[in-house]
């Protein structure tokens, strides 16, 4: 039996409107066996999709005419669930979620070794090939990201919520602790609205002192003020039939919400020394991570504005209180890390994963991938262990460990020692468990008899 058979069915479309990437991806893909169809951009791509079976769409994010990102969208939006993967070289964390969250199957950020693309076909093959074909339909609808990367029922209901009023032009107030997705949320919205293709402006309200603020909001025009030597377009004018993400809007001044209500109300906006008011055509979001209808009746925050801007409003609850969000954000962020630090290692061990759910998580979100950052920089090679998120010192410990101290030594002392007693005491068993070498299981025994009573 050939290594091929079979694979004639798989057939993959390449969309890239580099010709020399796109002659790289179909030779790597061909060796493999896969017959490949080429497309220069999205609307090629589409219709080559009504016309063919597609097993699989590999696609540039950015390209002229209809990208990458604009040819998912569609793709989903007309129910399909083929398997999309994504590449750009201008990967980050926002535009891996962005991809991620529209439907994508997976991510690649260029420059990237076909050894990489080959893997992930082969996996992708290998996912579906023995299920049976309801089966197959179930994971790929279940595997399909939402706004946010999430198995909190709370956070479901929040983001379902979202896509039924995302087409229409109501003002969403989105509510949260810092780090906790609320501006990824903002972004989700924009993508599903019919300003989709428009520009997507946000301003944090609490980064900027009131004057330069308000200059940044509503523009000025040459000679409003000592060093305006030139007309500038505001936030407002430059989200025009866009999205206008309002960040933090509780931070915004007394003075500068009752000219923001009559934007709002209005929509036309008066540029700082301007003579006649321009008319603005915006769908406003925003964000806050304070409780509006607190500062509402501490008398710092306009009634008014309030239930203007809360049309729809909804709260975001933090990471600590969706605990099982944790193992799949982790895997994420792992994954990423690891391929834009250019790292060798994959994965995180199950002991790390527990290390994590125990953090009370204050930064949210936004601290867990940082601290995996940091921990990716510090591995070498293979899965992130506990030992690589030791340098936090707030890192607290699994409920089911003793909390005589509380300290990271205890905590991995106990975890040890508890894993050694499971394994009737069989180090080389334990450090496999463990994600460690035996050479550190050896040192660490050592450092505990040395420094703690009782090993």
């Amino acid at each position: 039996m050939s290594m091929f058979d079979g694979l004639e069915e798989r057939m993959v479309l390449v969309v890239e409107d580099d010709a020399q990437m796109r002659i790289a991806l179909s030779k790597s893909l061909g060796v493999q066996g896969y017959p490949v169809v080429l497309a220069h951009d999205g609307h090629e791509a589409l219709e080559c999709l009504e016309r063919q079976t597609i097993w699989l769409v590999i696609a540039d994010m950015n390209m002229p005419g209809k990208s990458g990102m604009e040819m998912l969208r569609q793709i989903r939006s007309a129910g399909n669930q083929i398997p999309v993967v994504l590449m750009t070289a201008y990967g980050t964390v926002e535009t891996a979620v962005e991809a991620l969250k529209l439907g994508a199957t997976d991510y690649l950020q260029k420059p990237f070794p076909l050894e990489r693309l080959e893997e992930m076909v082969t996996r992708l093959r290998n996912e579906t090939q023995d299920l049976p074909e309801g089966e197959k339909d179930q994971v790929e609808v279940e595997s399909q990201p939402m706004g946010l990367l999430t198995c909190n029922d709370r956070v479901r209901r929040t983001i379902k919520m979202l896509e039924a009023v995302a087409p229409s032009q109501a003002t969403i107030l989105i509510q949260g602790e810092s780090g906790t997705g609320k501006e990824v949320l903002a972004r989700y919205v924009h993508n599903l609205s019919p300003r989709a293709n428009r520009p997507f402006v946000a301003v944090n309200c609490a980064a900027l002192p009131d004057g330069l603020l308000e200059s940044e909001l509503f523009g000025y025009e040459k000679g409003a003020f000592t060093g305006a030597i030139a007309r500038r377009s505001g936030k407002f004018e430059l989200a025009h039939q866009g999205t206008l993400l309002l960040d933090e809007i509780g931070d915004m001044s007394l003075g500068l919400q009752a000219k923001l209500l009559r934007v709002l109300q209005e929509r036309e906006v008066d540029r700082l020394g301007g003579r006649q008011p321009i008319h603005v055509d915006i769908r406003v979001l925003a964000t806050t991570n304070c409780n509006l209808q607190q500062e509402v009746q501490a008398g710092r925050f306009r009634e008014d504005l309030y239930y203007r801007l809360s049309v729809m409003p909804v709260t975001l609850p933090p990471l600590r209180e969706r605990p099982e969000d944790i193992p799949l954000l982790a895997d994420y962020f792992v994954e990423l890390s690891f391929r834009r630090n250019k790292r060798s290692g994959v994965g995180i061990t199950p002991e790390a994963i527990a290390c994590l759910k125990s953090r009370p998580w204050r930064g949210n979100v936004r601290e867990l991938e940082n601290a995996i950052e940091r921990a990716v920089l510090l591995a070498e090679a293979g899965p992130l262990r506990i030992e690589h998120f030791a340098f936090e010192e707030s890192f607290s410990r699994p409920e089911s460990l003793p909390t005589a101290t509380g300290s990271i030594w205890e905590m991995e002392r106990a975890l040890i020692m508890r894993t050694l007693e499971r394994h009737g005491g069989n180090r080389t068993h334990s450090a496999r468990e463990l994600g460690i070498s035996i050479r550190t299981m050896r040192n660490k025994l050592r450092e505990y008899r040395e420094l703690g009573p009782g090993v």
